[in-house]
């Protein structure tokens, strides 16, 4: 059920690689929901992934983009405001990568040009995303900035190594940004910290797999999925979240405030099963 959450809204898109993604979920919904936007990648991701399927199913234009590239930005920003006619108001950051973790480099052992390079792409895109829009004051007032992160940045998880960093420095960038984007031009910038979720890029972790299921016995709800993760975020792109920025949103079911759980208890044999 659609509630024309976004009609008349203008976005751009980030990060949709194939239909798993969360990018992927967020642009159908938006869509959904009365939005037209723009979808952007970078050229390699766009050569893995089906962007052109989404692009058609959502009457979008695509245009490339290296989130890193100062110049690929100012060309996104200002073309996608020629496309859409006008202004944006909305925009997701769904960016991350980590070589480390690709290279099965250990936390302790990081190769630090791979680190620097994960920090570039999944981090610093997000300030040089922020940094352009501002400059070309490219999004309306009370618009609304989205980026993904996990809440690794927060508790250690072994198996998130050098992303766990990334991301603590993906949100202190939202809330830093968030104060001076929000005095000036009343833009609110948050950032999402989503349950593991059966992405292209997540089940690509080692151990993904048997966290996933650990996190679904922890949380109440269960682990949200890419599509629960869609709807929330179409929620803060609306007005009805005016009010809502600098913040880091947990996602995931309860995960984050909870402890331990009955079920996991049982599993570990410390709890009997109930009768």
């Amino acid at each position: 059920m659609a509630y024309n959450l976004l009609k008349g809204k203008r976005g751009i898109i980030t990060g949709a690689l194939d239909a798993n993604s969360i990018a992927w979920k967020v642009a159908e919904k938006a869509h959904a929901e009365g939005a037209t936007f723009v979808l952007t990648n970078a050229p390699i991701a766009m050569r893995m992934g089906e962007i052109n399927k989404l692009a058609e199913a959502t009457n979008s234009k695509i245009i490339p983009a290296d989130a890193t590239s100062i110049e690929d930005l100012t060309k996104l920003f200002t073309e996608s405001q020629e496309v859409l006619g006008g202004k944006i108001d909305f925009v997701l950051h769904s960016i991350g990568m980590s070589v480390n973790i690709r290279k099965n480099v250990p936390y302790t052992e990081s190769n630090y040009d791979y680190f620097m390079k994960g920090i570039d792409v999944s981090a610093m895109s997000f300030h040089k995303m922020l940094s352009v829009a501002k400059k070309l004051d490219a999004i309306n007032e009370w618009g609304s900035v989205v980026a993904l992160s996990y809440m690794a940045a927060q508790r250690t998880f072994p198996f998130y190594t050098d992303m766990a960093d990334i991301k603590a420095m993906l949100e202190s960038i939202a809330r830093s940004f968030g104060y001076h984007y929000g005095l000036e031009k009343k833009v609110r910038i948050n950032t999402v910290s989503q349950s593991a979720t059966k992405t292209t890029a997540g089940t690509g972790i080692k151990g993904f797999g048997d966290f996933y299921d650990y996190s679904n016995a922890i949380a109440p709800l269960g682990n949200a999925t890419a599509e629960d993760c869609a709807n929330y975020c179409v929620t803060l792109f609306s007005d009805l979240t005016r009010m809502v920025t600098m913040q880091n949103l947990f996602h995931d079911g309860g995960f984050s405030m909870t402890g331990v759980s009955n079920e996991v208890m049982q599993k570990l044999g410390i709890q009997d099963s109930p009768e």
